[in-house]
């Protein structure tokens, strides 16, 4: 039972690094570099990854309930 609980563990933190980066190389196709203030470049970079980690992880968190969702369709019946 325990190895269950880590296999949850280990495929939901995976799901979330896949959507992450599926979010960081997405975001790339914006031009951020004209709204980017002078001398603020590193600032820019920190906000392009917090927004890419809120955004990964929102759409993992959506796919992994989503996917627990339909595997608990079966007791309705």
């Amino acid at each position: 039972m325990m190895t269950v609980f880590g296999q949850q563990a280990l495929i939901s933190m995976m799901i979330h690094l896949v959507f992450i980066a599926l979010a960081f190389w997405s975001m790339q196709a914006l031009r951020f570099d004209k709204a980017i203030r002078p001398n603020r470049v590193l600032q820019a970079r920190v906000l392009f990854i917090l927004v890419s980690i809120a955004i990964g992880s929102s759409v993992a968190d959506f796919f992994l309930s989503y996917t627990t969702w339909s595997q608990q369709l079966p007791y309705l019946w």
